[in-house]
């Protein structure tokens, strides 16, 4: 689907709408496809409010439903500075075990390098030791822009275990409570189907699904395949340019196989409707498809930049959750189906009381004709 192009599209203020701060989800549902579903037709002016276990009912047979599998790490880690001073370190990237170190010196102590944000009432300073357990202990290595740091983590064990044991889930700013984060959020903040770690927000438009709903639709004749998009930090970073043409976006690492690949070709060439679950799926399918449509395998990082203009070579529909005002998500859904019926579906979806954000209700954005659905 192609939406017509104005001046306006390009305005970082023309993605601007108003949210009360109680349309903002603080807690996940009791039941994960409990949720609402704004079920938008892009062919019309027709909208339809519906529960997300609602959805099997606009799939048929052929269709392919891609989701991505990555899986999000704890990578908040609370730790005490040399001084005596609390310190939080938030891990951007998954860590990576130094070359040379697999095996631990004498000690049994290994390193792994990592880039993150550094919490505290002053800036690190370098070789400024932060302790998180008699296990794992990181020393700051270089002062980055941005107020990034590069550490040293020091750790005996098993890695992903200390993460594990010590780690807490990397929730967005904009979930907020007095009680802070609770053990609900490790099994929450996560899709039913993350296999891959190395995210630090949840794809949450898959935090919707159950292996039943799942299920359900694969019995219709619906295929399943998956990506891994690791969803990094920038995906909150705000857009600070009045030209939204001008922002610089991030790059996130992704992989496609040629399984996937495969089933999205045949899907196409058999006039089934490819699904995407999410921004992250979208902008690793299109990244991975030639100006055919036709996907190949790929891996690396992707920084494809969606906004008003793009021509979709490969997705038709697409699931997802509501994004903040004036950010590249909200950006990626406007180019699919249009700036102006984008912002206007959210301001029904405020007056309505749908909930936004990471824990919040969910859209579905259809732009072909369904086929056989009633």
């Amino acid at each position: 689907m192609e939406s017509i192009v104005s001046a306006a599209d390009f305005l970082l203020a023309s993605y601007q709408f108003s949210l009360p701060e109680g349309n903002i989800a603080q807690h996940p549902l009791a039941q994960r496809d409990y949720s609402r579903l704004l079920v938008v037709d892009c062919l019309g002016e027709e909208t339809r409010d519906r529960h997300f276990f609602d959805i099997c009912d606009y799939f048929s047979a052929g269709d392919l439903l891609v989701v991505n599998n990555t899986r999000v790490f704890p990578a908040r880690l609370l730790g005490i500075k040399e001084t005596g001073g609390k310190a939080e370190l938030l891990i951007l990237e998954y860590p990576v075990a130094k070359a040379g170190t697999g095996h631990g010196d004498a000690d049994g102590w290994r390193q792994a390098e990592v880039v993150g944000l550094v919490k505290s009432a002053k800036r690190p300073q370098l070789e400024g030791k932060l302790f998180f357990s008699e296990n794992l202990v990181g020393t700051v290595l270089a002062l980055l822009s941005d107020g990034k740091v590069r550490v040293s983590l020091r750790y005996r064990g098993d890695l992903a275990l200390l993460l594990e044991q010590h780690g807490l889930m990397p929730l967005p700013p904009y979930i907020n409570r007095e009680e802070g984060q609770t053990e609900e959020d490790r099994q929450r903040y996560q899709t039913v189907y993350a296999e891959n770690p190395g995210a630090v927000a949840a794809p949450t438009a898959g935090l919707h699904f159950t292996p039943e709903l799942l299920a359900k639709i694969q019995a219709k004749g619906v295929r399943i395949a998956q990506v891994t998009l690791h969803v990094g930090y920038g995906t909150f970073a705000p857009v600070r340019v009045e030209d939204i043409r001008e922002h610089a976006i991030h790059a996130e690492y992704l992989k496609v196989s040629g399984e996937t690949a495969t089933l999205v070709n045949e899907t196409r060439i058999a006039g089934g409707v490819v699904w995407a679950v999410g921004t992250t799926s979208v902008r690793a399918l299109e990244f991975a498809a030639d100006t055919t449509g036709r996907v190949s395998a790929r891996s690396g990082f992707c920084d494809l930049y969606i906004y008003p203009g793009y021509k979709f070579r490969v997705v038709d529909n697409l699931i997802t959750n509501f994004h903040l005002p004036q950010s590249s998500l909200l950006f990626l859904v406007s180019a699919l189906v249009g700036r102006m019926r984008i912002i206007a579906e959210y301001r029904k979806a405020v007056e309505k009381g749908y909930r936004f954000y990471s824990y919040g209700d969910a859209m579905v954005l259809l732009t072909k004709p369904l086929r056989g659905v009633s």
